[in-house]
């Protein structure tokens, strides 16, 4: 696989389910030129682990605008699945959940089990400029940390060396 981080990253285009559940709409990588975007790849709608980290990203969506972030949450499921799942047990969101159905976008950010045809857990972070600054991947039964994402974001932007385990107001390198 070819490194992502530190480089531009993959196009996309993608048909969405607005997060209020209302219709839909489709998004491109271009949407957030001068925005940080922070994006994630989940396995499917209506699974057991997937609901807590969208939802726990949802609470915290208030947190990302404050950084100037946009959040999106990513499947290989169709968007017609995810707004029927909004619309009902996953509840309404502060972000729309993307359709990744011909698996091209998971493909390209190296998240794609292909012999599943499903997404593991990746989360990227991209910057302004469109450079991917952060990638974590891992296994399906572990749900990821929206306050490490929130952490990483904020070291980001410092534009610093930040240390382990730094916290916004501690000192930089």
């Amino acid at each position: 696989m070819e490194r992502i981080v530190g480089v531009k990253a993959p196009s996309f285009n993608m048909a969405i389910a607005k997060g209020d559940g209302s219709g839909f709409d489709r998004i491109s990588l271009e949407d957030f030129k001068d925005k940080w975007l922070v994006m994630f790849f989940y396995p499917l709608d209506f699974t057991f682990v997937c609901p807590t980290e969208i939802t726990g990203y949802s609470k915290q969506y208030s947190a990302f605008k404050e950084l100037g972030a946009e959040v999106i949450g990513i499947s290989i499921d169709s968007e017609h699945s995810h707004k029927a799942w909004i619309n009902s047990e996953l509840g309404k969101l502060n972000f729309p959940l993307a359709s990744d159905l011909t698996k091209s976008v998971s493909r390209d950010y190296g998240v794609l089990i292909e012999e599943e045809g499903i997404a593991l857990r990746g989360l990227f972070i991209i910057d302004p400029q469109g450079i991917v600054r952060y990638s974590v991947v891992h296994d399906l039964n572990v749900g990821r940390s929206v306050e490490e994402t929130i952490r990483v974001l904020k070291a980001l932007k410092t534009g610093g060396l930040c240390p382990v385990d730094w916290t916004e107001g501690d000192a930089l390198l």
